[in-house]
């Protein structure tokens, strides 16, 4: 699976209607225990904490998980993602409290070794979505595609029906729903009984949408995708391997839509530059 192509995907609230749900402080969808690594193991980069595991680690991590009746979350971050967590004390605290956080930015990987607290390699939310349903198909477990345009959802299921004929689709649904229809969502996943849930809807919406509603989804595994679906439905085209691999990918997105990245990009780029420069001149200044 890692041949296709990784994304760097940085979704924003405009990608899915907003619900306006504001996060309940009664949810506690993290957990202090990890599958294959430790809070305390993890990387600390600028405002995030990664835990260094490989991309087959990451998907092994989450199988496992699954298997022992276990229940957590997995969160990729990109540099956009990473530097809304500074202005977003909920989304920090979400993404904090997930049972895996993987870089899915070179940029943070390049800083990470910098500073001598290397990560292993970049982990796409792409990547680890078609991992893990091919993992599912070999592991009888069901997986649920929720978020995306109208009939998106439901497109990305049947590309991965046809690739792994085994495996066995728990629902879909599209993420254009009100405050008031989460309720039917949320049942209806619970009553799918899907081992895996991924949900796209954009960051934050996403996250706050799985903060709230945690407890009553009810799936052992769930991901918050962004705008994967997209993506995986081929509505979206990729940027080629050798321009993520130096970290251009967010260009690559910006031209294909540059009315609605181009200020996302310019403020989070420069902000994480402004970020990494102090803790680069420290690292270079230790003896």
């Amino acid at each position: 699976m890692r041949e296709s192509p990784s994304t760097n995907e940085s979704p924003s609230t405009n990608e899915s209607p907003s619900t306006n749900e504001s996060p309940s402080t009664n949810e506690s969808p993290g957990a202090n225990s990890r599958p294959g690594t430790t809070a305390s193991a993890r990387i600390k980069v600028l405002n995030g904490a990664f835990d260094p595991l490989s991309f087959d680690e990451v998907i092994e991590a989450c199988i496992n998980l699954i298997r022992a009746g276990d229940r957590g979350y997995l969160c990729t971050v990109n540099v956009a993602i990473l530097m809304m967590m500074k202005d977003d004390p909920e989304l920090q605290a979400f993404i904090d409290g997930a049972r895996l956080i993987v870089a899915d930015g070179e940029p943070i990987v390049w800083l990470s070794r910098a500073l001598k607290t290397p990560l292993p390699e970049r982990v796409t939310g792409v990547d680890l979505i078609e991992g893990l349903v091919e993992r599912a198909a070999d592991e009888d477990m069901s997986v649920y595609f929720l978020g995306a345009a109208p009939g998106v959802a439901a497109q990305v299921a049947e590309r991965f029906q046809r690739a792994h004929p085994r495996l066995r689709i728990a629902g879909t649904s599209d993420g254009y729903f009100s405050e008031d229809q989460a309720p039917e969502r949320v049942a209806q996943v619970r009553e799918s009984g899907a081992s895996m849930l991924f949900v796209a809807m954009g960051v934050p919406r996403q996250e706050r949408f799985m903060k709230i509603h945690w407890t009553d989804l009810g799936a052992p595994f769930a991901m918050p995708v962004g705008g994967s679906f997209d993506v995986l439905a081929g509505l979206k085209q990729r940027a080629p391997r050798f321009v993520q691999r130096v970290g251009m990918e967010w260009m690559y997105r910006l031209a294909q839509e540059p009315q609605r990245l181009w200020k996302r990009y310019l403020v989070t780029n420069t902000q994480f530059i402004a970020d990494a420069a102090p803790e680069l001149l420290r690292q270079l200044r230790k003896p």
